[in-house]
């Protein structure tokens, strides 16, 4: 017997990780001005890329003296950049508890060949923090976009570190208060929290970060594509608006777009507010429902963002294939779009829960969620 559907739908179904959804007020329209078929070197292209820099800087309230600037190839490049141009001065740890994570430490101990010390914690988990050794420079992602892990806060990095910490915070970005002072590297890019369109990393680096720079050349060539200095001094109009390589000016109109957007919802501090009304509605859903649950153990650890979710009921009798399925089903309901969990993750899925999403839509999604279980549980017989 088929299971009643649910009377509501959501208004936008798109709760997907990445690109994520635009911003409720997005309208492609509204990007027409956008200087199209003119150089980004030209005076036009120069003061919206750094409007873009300078709009980063206020909305994410990160201090003056930082450089922030725009790359070449989203936030894979952003980290890229700053592991290429910045490790090998010192002695290196690795943290990773996600598949982003474990890809930063593949890239240094197999490609740079740097003999770090890697740490790691299981899906759902954090490593010890305690433990960590800020002697060295260290290597995290702030929130685990495929676990639906983040580090709670930034009180177990010393503000006396002799390294620097390098820190992918692509999905924490926008979302979570980071604190600057702590941070000597961060990463993010834009189709992640302000849901801007792909391809575009930014990298913000302190004066320690700025200092290692201008005084130390790594033992390995650098591609053009990365290099940040010139002579033994910082590349400074990286961090003004002149990027490496050819920007899409429709994306930055975009982006640009999205700040203005921030900004009318109160900034970060309203961004922050949508994200965690957004993932409390599904923490309050799993507390009400004894086959559903965080994939994140500590409730301290949750992400607000990219919240990953895992089946407990004992009678699912292949978990990959009935999450898949409770997946598609949602899909072909287009009630949400894209909430398969990553890849290389646990079975289950995952639902962003950025502040661009509407809580309204959240709240109207997971009853459809009830019903693809319910419905996919009956179809096993």
């Amino acid at each position: 017997m088929a299971i009643e559907q649910p009377a509501t739908r959501p208004a936008n179904p798109r709760f997907s990780s990445g690109p994520c959804a635009k911003p409720p007020a997005f309208d492609v329209q509204k990007l027409a001005d956008a200087p199209l078929g003119r150089s980004h070197r030209a005076a036009v292209g120069k003061e919206r890329l750094l409007a873009a820099i300078e709009g980063t800087r206020e909305v994410l309230g990160v201090p003056a003296d930082y450089k922030i600037g725009i790359v070449p190839a989203s936030d894979t490049g952003a980290v890229e950049m700053a592991m290429w141009n910045l490790l090998g001065a010192r002695g290196t740890e690795m943290l990773a508890w996600e598949s982003f994570g474990a890809g930063w430490v593949t890239d240094v101990v197999k490609q740079l060949r740097i003999d770090a010390e890697v740490k790691t914690a299981d899906y759902g988990a954090l490593i010890d923090l305690a433990a960590v050794d800020f002697a060295k420079d260290i290597v995290f992602t702030w929130n685990g976009t495929t676990s639906g892990v983040r580090v709670p806060n930034g009180d177990w990095i010393p503000a006396d570190r002799e390294g620097l910490t390098i820190c992918d915070a692509t999905s924490a970005a926008f979302a979570q208060d980071l604190p600057w002072d702590k941070l000597d590297v961060t990463t993010f890019s834009w189709q992640k929290v302000l849901g801007g369109e792909a391809a575009h990393g930014m990298i913000i680096l302190s004066p320690r970060a700025v200092a290692r720079l201008e005084s130390y050349t790594p033992p390995w060539p650098l591609p053009k594509i990365f290099r940040l200095t010139k002579g033994g001094k910082l590349i400074d109009g990286i961090f003004k608006g002149a990027t490496i390589n050819t920007p899409s000016m429709l994306a930055v109109e975009d982006y640009l777009l999205a700040l203005d957007w921030a900004r009318s919802v109160g900034g970060l501090q309203g961004l922050m507010k949508r994200a965690n009304a957004n993932a409390q509605a599904i923490f309050d859903f799993c507390a009400k429902h004894d086959w559903i649950d965080n994939l994140a153990e500590d409730p301290a650890t949750r992400s607000n963002t990219g919240v990953c979710l895992r089946f407990t009921d004992d009678r699912i009798k292949d978990g990959a294939a009935f999450a898949k399925a409770v997946a598609k089903r949602l899909e072909t309901e287009n009630v949400a779009l894209d909430v398969g969990a990553y890849r290389d993750a646990p079975a289950g899925l995952r639902i962003w829960c950025g502040g661009t999403v509407e809580t309204a839509d959240i709240k109207a999604m997971l009853p459809w969620l009830e019903w693809a279980y319910e419905t996919e549980l009956l179809s096993q017989g």
